[in-house]
């Protein structure tokens, strides 16, 4: 990981595609919402997708591999949660058909890459184990096995 910091966060492809898909829906795709949601589900989405880029800055940030994965991990279920909140948004019709085609091949963009990402930090990870490196929550273990590109 050493060789990917050296060249800056902002090199990542996938966080600079969740960064553009984070202002594409908090600028163009909310502001299109009726007034009374605008507060409640469009803050709900705003926090989602904002969360996508923020946590593959922050693993990217961390010193340990297993951290990194951990956060991506966090983005993709960030970039789920976001699919979820906007999927009820076009059942309501707040996004035309089409708008939300677009959204959803964004979304599985993003995806595909974050996978792409935690193979990338699966592979390079130097030690087979790192303090810190085992994580729980609500009782359950994350397993770290690579995920398939879909």
């Amino acid at each position: 990981m050493a060789e990917l910091k050296d060249k800056g966060l902002e090199t990542l492809v996938v966080w600079q595609k969740a960064i553009q898909f984070a202002k594409h829906i908090c600028g163009v795709v909310i502001s299109q919402f009726p007034e009374q949601e605008k507060y409640a589900l469009a803050s709900q989405i705003r926090r989602s997708a904002q969360s996508v880029p923020a946590n593959i800055a922050e693993g990217y940030g961390r010193f340990y591999f297993q951290e990194g994965i951990r956060f991506a991990y966090i983005a993709r279920g960030s970039i789920e949660e976001t699919r979820s909140h906007l999927t009820y948004a076009h059942e309501m019709m707040y996004i035309s058909n089409e708008d939300f085609d677009r959204i959803k091949l964004e979304i599985d963009e993003i995806k595909r890459l974050l996978n792409g990402y935690i193979n990338y930090l699966k592979r390079t990870k130097r030690g087979v184990s790192e303090p810190g490196a085992q994580y729980f929550t609500q009782n359950h273990e994350i397993i770290d096995e690579p995920q398939p590109n879909p």
